[in-house]
């Protein structure tokens, strides 16, 4: 059968793949598998529920929960009854929790547990468009999503034949969710997808998968986000088996547990198992360790197709048998693709992942793309580092005159909700969406991004400096968690720094360095001097106008929950501008500007 809206995964389903563990998740320390039937009939009597609750098509439903198989009972039950998913991040402020619920008119809000519950129950009680809120978890006092389920059985000879009437009604241009962008600026945007805008993305990029119907994949980014949806239906599509994590601190031992074939991730997730493993490589002594970066510094200088020469690939057996055995073992000893996408990967991530048989596929794409609008495929000639690979089927992209990407295609959003306006400006009068990002195309196959449009920045010199590349050379030091560039017209460019601080600490123990807490440590003049060392190596990678002339550590790591960082993990600079005013005036209004 032909699939044109998102709910008809579960015909597909049906006809094609029978899975006992279809998708699974974490229940008091146990896996919870739900079959391939299972899923089907729990989406089905969700639906029921909700109609028999009286929920009309295009009613909006709000969901704020962790990656479970109940989420797709919820967003397949939604989807074939015609109402509209908004999946909301966990991790935001009441705000925004506020502006969301106000803004897209949800009517129902259900949350995956009691602290949720706790949180944001107060805050829909004065939101005048939601009803209710249901939990996932079994909570005494509280409305469960269960009890949909159990009204959806009581009553499906009631609503049988309604749900097939609204079925068929359900176009592929209907609007099926509406996603809302963290943001690195004000209010966040409703970004309206349709059926189509996510059928498509996820059948193109099924196409240059590896993984087909059986293997095992790990789910821990947030299937709020466009991306790990996406590719939530895309594995679903090809009948890959879902494990979601129980947290982002179990990662590693659920990899282990299941001995996954793959996984999904955001470069920044990426470079901290490489740190640690590089940290273990530093504890090695004698040969071991002259063994261990041996085989690092052979997978750092990794090309494709056997271009280092015969040499070189006998070296990397060997380097692989001895050395990169154990990074898989460590991962679960099976992985061979690693999805990554979010924001750019270090190429040099990408080569020694690579070298160790671990195939890293990156991305490009936004929530309005659905996501993706191009893709590395896992093999050779269509993946080159660097870049983010070849255009997917069916999409266009053109750079503009000022280096702006330009996309336009089936996977291109509808708009954005309550927002005209907003809308006409990223979308111009010939259906081109605007990025925002700056970019080229290698070899007119390859898309590279360069940098974000609206953040590259003058210095009074009126050379301009790409902040986002700088940052990405920084973040390969171990010492630096994230950094920020800063010196808009201004002679020079200079950085905030937070540190790594588990790193910093297992380093300043090392060393006899006495501290009370982070607020001191990151101002004694040798933990300072470490990091200029850092710095220093770093600005000879770089163009004299890109250089770091000073930088200042802050003594809090940043997160999305502490408000410096979106749910994506990117940086938002407004936020990190204002709460840092006084360092920058103390960097740029005193002393020499040399």
């Amino acid at each position: 059968m032909e699939i044109k809206r998102t709910f008809d995964l579960l015909d597909h389903y049906a006809k094609n793949y029978v899975i006992e563990d279809a998708l699974a998740g974490i229940k008091n320390k146990k896996w919870e598998k739900f079959s391939t039937g299972e899923y089907i009939n729990n989406s089905h009597l969700f639906a029921f529920g909700m109609m028999e609750l009286g929920f009309q098509k295009g009613d909006k439903i709000a969901t704020v929960s962790n990656n479970r198989p109940e989420w797709n009972f919820i967003d397949m039950g939604l989807a074939m009854s015609g109402l509209v998913h908004v999946p909301i991040y966990p991790t935001i402020s009441d705000e925004e929790y506020a502006y969301i619920f106000e803004n897209s008119e949800a009517k129902l809000l259900i949350v995956s547990d009691k602290l949720l519950y706790k949180k944001l129950k107060p805050l829909a009680d004065k939101a005048k468009n939601i009803r209710d809120v249901y939990i996932i978890n079994d909570v005494e006092g509280i409305k469960n999503w269960k009890e949909i389920l159990e009204l959806g059985e009581a009553n499906k000879e009631k609503h049988k034949t309604d749900l097939e009437e609204i079925k068929k009604s359900i176009q592929i241009e209907d609007l099926v969710t509406i996603i809302y962008t963290s943001g690195t600026t004000g209010n966040a945007k409703g970004v309206m997808l349709s059926h189509n805008n996510l059928v498509t993305n996820f059948i193109a990029t099924s196409k240059i998968q590896p993984l087909k119907f059986g293997h095992k994949v790990l789910s821990f980014l947030p299937l709020c986000h466009v991306y790990e949806r996406m590719l939530n239906y895309h594995f679903q599509y090809l009948g890959i088996r879902i494990y979601y994590a129980e947290n982002l601190g179990t990662i590693a031992a659920n990899l282990k547990d299941i001995k996954a074939d793959g996984f999904t991730t955001v470069p920044r997730l990426l470079e901290k198992v490489y740190d640690k493993i590089m940290t273990k490589g530093k504890d090695l002594t004698g040969m071991k360790k002259q063994i261990f970066f041996w085989a690092v510094n052979l997978g750092l200088r990794y090309e494709f197709n056997g271009a280092n020469g015969w040499f070189y690939e006998q070296q990397l057996k060997l380097a692989r048998k001895l050395i990169f055995s154990k990074w898989n073992d460590a991962l679960g000893g099976n992985v061979k693709i690693v999805v990554s996408g979010g924001s750019a990967l270090q190429p040099r991530l990408a080569r020694v992942f690579h070298a160790a048989g671990m195939k890293v596929m990156e991305g490009y794409g936004l929530t309005e793309t659905a996501p993706v609008i191009a893709v590395n495929e896992a093999e050779y000639p269509n993946i080159r580092f660097g870049t983010v690979g070849p255009v997917i089927e069916d999409v266009e992209v053109k750079i503009a005159e000022d280096g702006e990407i330009l996309c336009k295609g089936p996977n291109v959003m509808m708009g954005y909700y309550k927002a005209p306006d907003l809308t006409a400006e990223v979308i111009d009068k010939d259906g081109w969406f605007h990025t925002g990002d700056i970019g080229e195309m290698e070899d007119g196959k390859f898309l590279k991004i360069t940098d974000r449009k609206k953040e590259i920045f003058k210095l009074s010199s009126g050379k301009y400096v790409a902040p986002q590349a700088v940052e990405n050379k920084c973040k390969a030091s171990v010492f630096i968690d994230q950094l920020m560039v800063v010196g808009e017209n201004e002679k020079f460019a200079s950085a905030l720094i937070s540190p790594d601080f588990n790193h910093l600490h297992h380093w300043a123990a090392k060393h006899n360095i006495h501290y009370r807490d982070n607020e001191e440590l990151v101002v004694i003049p040798e933990v300072v001097a470490r990091f200029q060392k850092e710095v220093n190596n770093i600005n000879k990678k770089m163009s004299a106008t890109e250089n770091i002339k000073r930088f200042r550590l802050v003594c809090a790591e940043w997160a999305p929950h502490t408000g410096e960082l979106s749910a994506t993990l990117k940086l938002k600079r407004k936020v990190i501008y204002k709460k840092y005013d006084h360092i920058l005036r103390e960097i740029y209004m005193y002393g020499d500007k040399d």
